[in-house]
């Protein structure tokens, strides 16, 4: 998978746009999602040849700041070149994902002016990120909104990786029909700019109903989440597991509602487990207890639980894929 990232600000000191599109960056480079940070200013003389990056991408994020009005002539100037020079067909099937902060005010309108534009291109759109920002400092300490941000990370990984099927809008079909524009060739010295430039550097709510229908039953099940729980977890992860070849690796799993997480050490043939805390396991999970036994009855498998959103990952996610073959549960 690969994510391109058109920054269109300034690339000032204190831009808060740049903190979400750099915290956003960290995730997908955790999720081992490839990246192309393109940040317009760099590049205002080759513009109108960026839409030919687009064309290895499956999913691009916009980000712009509104400064004292509107998202800003470098963003408008790429969005006029994707409409002349971009390859229309290979747009259709883009995700674009919004980001506009504002340090004085209209950031929801910013954020509407992209979403507008990408959709009479013909994109696809996804849910995005806007806000206002009066002390940036205190803006990137928030742990609540890091949190936020770090969740649009992985809804956004979660609905290019699924492809996930929106219904079609009226306003593409009409602006479509009604101002369908000439096609525009590039010229030779465009044409020698683009190829230049390409050779540089380089999910969403699908499970959430069921496991809701299920929270009663669970709970009255699991009590309290005492030590019963707690001992049935464990006994049930022993239970099930399947040594590996040449496999070393730590996991801990954030249980809501368990005194400890869960921490599992395993080699080869050998399985340690107890209840405790690590400081760096080579993979983090966070989940509800509802997730939790819905994995330990084999109607939900980790991989699953991560793409629909249920549990949270930080860590090796090669080693998180192979979670479900060294316990394999139902």
């Amino acid at each position: 998978m690969k994510i391109n990232i058109y920054y269109g600000g300034r690339g000032l000191m204190g831009d808060p746009t740049l903190f979400v599109l750099d915290r956003m960056q960290e995730i997908f480079d955790e999720l081992h999602v490839k990246i192309e940070r393109i940040n317009l200013h760099e590049h205002k003389r080759q513009i109108s040849s960026l839409p030919g990056t687009l064309k290895d991408a499956d999913g691009v994020i916009l980000g712009s700041t509104v400064e004292w009005y509107g998202i800003g002539g470098y963003m408008l100037q790429f969005l006029d070149a994707c409409w002349l020079y971009g390859d229309k067909e290979k747009i259709r099937s883009l995700y674009m994902f919004p980001v506009v902060m504002s340090t004085t005010y209209g950031e929801r309108e910013g954020m509407g002016s992209l979403s507008m534009a990408w959709e009479t291109l013909g994109g696809r759109l996804c849910n995005g990120i806007c806000g206002y920002v009066e002390d940036t400092a205190a803006f990137e300490l928030n742990k609540e909104y890091i949190q936020m941000i770090e969740k649009n990370a992985e809804n956004l990984y979660r609905t290019i990786s699924q492809k996930t099927v929106s219904l079609p809008t009226s306003a593409y079909a009409l602006k479509h029909d009604l101002t369908a524009p000439t096609p525009v060739k590039l010229t030779p010295e465009q044409t020698e700019q683009l190829s230049k430039y390409v050779t540089d550097d380089e999910y969403v709510k699908t499970q959430k109903e069921d496991i809701k229908e299920l929270a009663g039953r669970f709970k009255s099940m699991m009590g309290s989440g005492g030590a019963g729980t707690e001992d049935r977890i464990l006994a049930s992860f022993k239970e099930h597991f399947v040594p590996q070849r040449n496999l070393e690796a730590s996991y801990k799993l954030d249980i809501d509602d368990l005194k400890s997480p869960v921490i599992m050490r395993v080699k080869d043939d050998v399985l340690a487990i107890e209840y405790g805390n690590i400081d760096s396991p080579s993979v983090l999970c966070k989940l509800s207890q509802e997730t939790m036994e819905e994995i330990l009855a084999g109607r939900m498998t980790f991989q699953r639980a991560f793409m629909s959103g249920a549990m949270q990952v930080r860590g090796d996610f090669k080693l998180l894929r192979q979670l479900d073959d060294i316990f394999k549960f139902g």
